[in-house]
């Protein structure tokens, strides 16, 4: 297995640095700009492994559509003049891609099969397979249904009205890429809010549907009209970098036009909760999704509670949580965090793990973690169990361990942040 080590000594962090593309922005306007006629020209899109599978599948489909860097334009057909694929649809490692296509393919005309990698194909899909099947849905697999590979046989879809049992921005887009094709209107109630990027870029390809704090409402058989699209900085991709900004003395670190959805910015206010220094400026709105320049300085880091409604906003921030909670003063606790056992690996037992190898003192919950600090860190040989956000904790933990760290399968960073590497070692001044 490929290893990377990484090791500094008495590291600080300046600059400005501009993220990638935000990579659930990303996946949806490749999905939405594929399901409009015309053409769609999105900038600022994100040329991570996860969002150029999303890219392949739609080639299959017939949709044309051209890259270079960070540009992309779609000309589409519409839903209507997809053609079914001559192979199997594969979604890599991405969660997205695979529970937001299902929902699009069910109402398609076309017939597919939607596979993935050994890690994606562990991940349950009958959260949303559930409500699409009340829909009308046909889709097949082995067993009951729950895992990659998977068949759909494109049809008619009806309304639904549905309450959704748990927090997941994936499993109410499913729906709501259902709905879009289905007869009448459908009504979903969120247990918690999540992630709302679905609803603002429907609204953005002109689609009628109405939100009403947890309630959302569409109606089916709606035609989408192709447009642009600007792709803000991945605030989640950010997060890593602003805790080390906040853990390191003497650091300080700007980042540009990053995305500032309220559905997402959970990281920021548990930063600022925990003592940290931030500051947003110059904050923009474009086409629905604000975005802005983050300050971050160094600062006496304390331990919190993290929990309730909190948790949906920054459901991929908490391995970065985790590890800048065994730098801060006193106990840090994460809990109502369960659907952290369902993302590309099971966060909750992966970071415990992780860290405990480490020297750090955290204990795993049901539902998250309790973590004691601060803590000397120690370096270690962790594993990245094939999950970006793992991967990407291993390497913040080199700037504030002792020793080396060495990452197994490293790669798996290129998911979302193709340059991770790169712009740390420019950040800490070795490049």
């Amino acid at each position: 297995m490929e290893t990377k080590t990484v090791e500094f000594s008495n590291p600080v962090l300046h600059g400005k640095l501009k993220v990638p593309g935000d990579k659930s922005i990303s996946h949806r306007a490749v999905m939405l700009g594929s399901i409009a006629s015309g053409q769609t020209n999105i900038s600022g899109f994100l040329p991570g492994e996860d969002c150029l599978c999303t890219i392949d599948i739609f080639w299959k489909l017939g949709v044309t559509i051209d890259r270079e860097g960070d540009q992309v334009t779609i000309n589409s057909p519409g839903i209507e003049g997809w053609k079914s694929p001559d192979g199997p649809l594969y979604a890599g490692n991405s969660g997205t891609t695979a529970r937001l296509m299902l929902g699009i393919l069910a109402g398609s005309n076309v017939k597919s099969v939607m596979t993935g990698d050994s890690y994606l194909s562990k991940r349950p899909m009958r959260r949303v397979i559930g409500p699409l099947e009340k829909m009308g849905a046909c889709i097949t697999g082995e067993g009951d249904a729950d895992r990659l590979p998977l068949t759909i046989v494109g049809r008619q879809l009806k309304c639904i009205d549905y309450e959704m049992p748990i927090a997941s921005a994936q499993v109410k887009s499913g729906i709501l890429f259902g709905a879009l094709q289905a007869e009448g209107e459908t009504r979903i109630v969120e247990k918690s809010g999540s992630r709302d990027h679905t609803e603002r870029m429907l609204r953005q390809f002109g689609a009628q549907i109405e939100t009403n704090d947890r309630e959302i409402r569409i109606t089916g058989k709606q035609v989408l009209t192709s447009c642009d699209v600007i792709v803000p900085g991945d605030i989640s991709s950010a997060a890593f970098f602003m805790a080390a900004a906040a853990m390191l003395p003497e650091s300080e670190v700007s980042f540009v036009n990053v995305g500032l959805n309220p559905s997402r910015t959970g990281m920021i206010d548990v930063m600022n909760q925990m003592g940290a220094t931030v500051e947003i400026v110059d904050q923009k709105g474009e086409n629905g999704e604000p975005y802005g320049t983050v300050n971050v300085k160094s600062a006496s880091l304390h331990g919190i509670e993290i929990g309730g409604d909190m948790i949906p906003r920054l459901i991929d921030e908490l391995p970065i949580i985790a590890l800048m909670a065994t730098q801060a003063a006193g106990k840090t606790v994460i809990k109502d965090a369960e659907e952290l056992r369902v993302k590309e690996t099971d966060r909750i037992a992966a970071v415990t793990s992780e860290l405990k190898k480490l020297g750090a003192s955290v204990e795993e919950t049901e539902d998250g973690m309790i973590i004691t600090g601060p803590t000397k860190l120690s370096g270690a040989t962790l594993q990245s169990y094939g999950d970006h956000r793992i991967g990407m904790m291993s390497a913040i933990a080199a700037l504030v361990a002792e020793g080396p760290i060495q990452i197994e399968d490293p790669s798996c960073i290129a998911v979302s942040y193709p340059n991770f590497f790169d712009d740390l070692y420019r950040l800490t001044g070795r490049s």
